[in-house]
């Protein structure tokens, strides 16, 4: 190595040094700008090579509809992601903003190096061969792995990790749809739940460094153009409708999407689930084109308030004969979006379901609009589809993500629809409280929850998710076998520090304990040495903690059994240790003051 790389490579690890003996709150502003910039453009980075590949497929095969592009490219696209995730990352990378909450409570906001690309390459190619599933959650994904692993290649606590997170996912957010606040309530609603007001400094700076990069190279176009009409109050009736029918809709969509993933995850054999997935989209796909790719461009004639007619578009076209065609047609894609969007996941593709979410919303809204118009025509009533078109992407959002406040403002960022913010709160706040009847949880909690793995906004439930068993758990107390005589427990106590003698079996099982208490008035008895063993001593534990269980779950156990101290045990009751509530207060103690408020 030359003399000026060595002043060159000495300056950098000078540099870096620095960095780290920085304090950590001005640390965490410096790198909350790095993280928007990277995450900014990995957002561009994806978006630009969705479009590459689309636009390289068309030349190839032609006009946009071709039976060949819509049956047999999605497919390809799956198969393509699918053999990457296997043999390249070996890694599975679905689901990307699960993966982040599951993340930020299990692994203590750790992700693994390589998601800060390998979900851009994999979703490009799903998406851009076709793959009806969207490229939010992906990029969503990418960025909280970027400040995931810049906080940790930094040495930075877990808090200010998964601050540091939360800005990667923030930015990816306000990249990829050019809107900083829905990128900041993203995170507030989704992601993030104990976060102060002084965190919110690097939420910001992230989400506006992210914005101005996607600004740069993409342009300074909304991500949707709209050619809205003004709010008329006379129309509140009709948003309320769409609200309620939004809420239907987004129960419809996570217990669907849900249900099909466990339907086809039983599947055992990756190719022939490949191969009937395939099958399945490209036959969608080609009687239902909108369907193809993430649908955006389907979109811009209803937000547009321009006619559409099947003609050309579909072999359904024959249906054209009855006024009630169209939306019959686009009711159709609503119901049928769920099933390519879960076919294009289970059978090796990689997207998510915020995109699709957007997609049925705008689809539920004109739907909606439509109908009105049809049963009031004749009459002087009539409601704005393209308002709705909007407004209903608002309300499946809220709905879906249970994520009423980013709907609102992403739907008003990315449109520039701020005059219909009125039916924009109004029907989110609708789907919202009608989804949650049925729904207590999001498309993305609602598994992680049923697993105990969730942070809420409990403080007290978010402390007791991150804790483990493992980290409360106590193994210096001193053994000894069910059939021991008196001496020799005696000897034990004699040597031991503790005031409990776990009782084990020849097999290491647990059968029981010994108290001091109990044993204290006999230690002097040496008659008692050789005739009575340490059965005749033993109590039984009152209830058993396993290893892998939950510490909600390990605390109702002591609130029902009364108890200071319980035995831990594995799966076939052999002893692992105990867990005190000493030990269980003071490591909930430690874990508060890294989820506390600055």
């Amino acid at each position: 190595m030359s003399k000026s790389n060595n002043i060159e490579e000495g300056g950098r690890r000078s540099f870096l040094q620095a960095l780290k003996n920085m304090p950590e709150q001005r640390l965490l502003l410096i790198l909350s700008l790095v993280v928007g910039l990277v995450s900014g453009m990995a957002a561009v980075i994806l978006k630009k090579l969705v479009d590459w590949i689309q636009i390289g497929l068309s030349s190839v095969f032609g006009g946009q509809y071709n039976a060949v592009l819509y049956i047999v490219l999605p497919g390809v696209g799956m198969i393509l992601a699918m053999l990457f995730c296997r043999y390249v990352i070996k890694d599975k990378i679905g689901h990307g903003v699960t993966k982040v909450l599951q993340a930020v409570s299990q692994n203590e906001s750790r992700i693994r190096p390589h998601n800060m690309w390998s979900s851009v390459a994999a979703s490009s190619v799903t998406i851009g061969f076709g793959g009806s599933v969207g490229a939010e959650a992906p990029i969503v994904y990418t960025g909280a792995a970027i400040g995931s692993n810049f906080a940790r290649y930094m040495g930075m606590s877990y808090r200010s990790m998964t601050i540091l997170l939360g800005c990667g996912a923030a930015g990816a957010v306000a990249g990829i749809f050019k809107a900083p606040l829905a990128g900041v309530l993203f995170v507030l609603e989704i992601l993030l739940f104990n976060i102060s007001m002084t965190s919110m400094m690097p939420l910001l700076i992230s989400t506006v460094s992210a914005t101005v990069v996607s600004y740069i190279f993409l342009g300074q176009s909304t991500p949707f153009q709209c050619t809205l009409t003004p709010f008329d109050l006379k129309n509140i009736p009709f948003y309320l409708i769409l609200g309620l029918f939004c809420g239907g809709c987004s129960v419809y969509f996570i217990r669907t999407t849900l249900w099909l993933e466990d339907k086809i995850g039983k599947m055992k054999n990756s190719y022939l689930k490949w191969m009937l997935c395939a099958i399945g989209l490209g036959i969608l796909i080609f009687l239902f084109p909108p369907l193809y790719g993430e649908g955006y461009s389907s979109l811009g004639v209803l937000l547009n308030g321009q006619e559409f007619s099947l003609e050309g578009q579909t072999p359904l076209a024959f249906l054209t004969d009855s006024r009630w065609s169209v939306p019959v047609f686009f009711l159709l894609i609503l119901l049928l979006k769920v099933f390519s969007m879960t076919l294009t996941n289970a059978g090796g593709g990689v997207g998510g379901t915020f995109g699709p979410t957007l997609f049925i919303g705008a689809i539920a809204g004109f739907f909606v609009a439509r109908t009105f118009n049809l049963i009031l025509s004749g009459t002087s009533l009539s409601v704005p589809e393209q308002n709705f078109v909007l407004v209903g992407m608002a309300g499946l959002m809220a709905g879906v993500m249970q994520a009423p406040m980013t709907a609102i403002f992403l739907i008003a960022e990315i449109s520039g629809g701020y005059d219909l913010f009125l039916p924009l709160i109004l029907t989110a706040t609708i789907s919202f409280g009608t989804t949650r009847i049925g729904e207590k949880y999001s498309i993305y909690t609602k598994r992680i929850a049923q697993r105990g793995e969730l942070l809420t906004h409990d403080s007290d439930q978010a402390v007791l998710t991150l804790m483990k068993v493992g980290d409360v758990i106590e193994r210096d107390f001193s053994t000894i076998t069910i059939d021991a005589t008196f001496e020799e427990l005696v000897q034990l106590v004699a040597e031991s520090q503790r005031n409990i003698f776990p009782v084990l079996d020849s097999k290491h099982r647990f059968q029981g304990y010994v108290a001091l208490s109990d044993i204290r008035k006999y230690m002097f008895r040496t008659d008692l040495y050789t005739t009575k063993h340490v059965y005749n001593f033993m109590r039984s534990a009152s209830e058993y903690v396993y290893e892998d269980e939950k510490m909600d779950s390990v605390m109702k156990k002591f609130e029902v059994t009364d108890a200071w101290n319980l035995p831990v045990v594995k799966q076939d009751r052999t002893y692992v240790g105990f867990v005190s509530k000493s030990k269980i207060f003071s490591v909930y103690r430690d874990e508060l003051k890294m989820v506390s408020q600055d």
